[in-house]
């Protein structure tokens, strides 16, 4: 049975009116990031950056290109930590969430 609206138009739109939906779809990709799971990490940040700042925001932040961000968190994206660290510190203080990591 095919979808009645798009998934990404759904998730944009609740992540617009639900704080604590944005909190967990970035806490979620960020686990994926220190899990390993880079493919999904990469997917749900794409996500995630599309149902808030946008990319356009995100370049004017970071001083990179949009098209390199959209690559590098594309399927074949491979962002080392240095080009990683400051869209996370832009997300961070763009979208009012931040993640508190929590040992034991």
């Amino acid at each position: 049975m095919p979808l009645t609206r798009d998934f990404k138009t759904l998730v944009k739109e609740r992540a617009e009116r639900d704080q604590a939906f944005r909190a967990a779809l970035y806490a979620e990709a960020l686990e994926a990031l220190i899990e390993g799971d880079a493919d999904t990490a990469r997917a749900m940040l794409r996500d995630y950056v599309n149902a808030t700042l946008g990319f356009e925001r995100l370049e004017a932040l970071t001083g990179t290109p949009r098209k390199s961000l959209m690559r590098m968190l594309g399927p074949s994206g491979n962002p080392g930590l240095d080009k990683l660290a400051p869209i996370l510190r832009v997300l961070n203080a763009e979208t009012g969430v931040n993640i508190a990591i929590r040992t034991g």
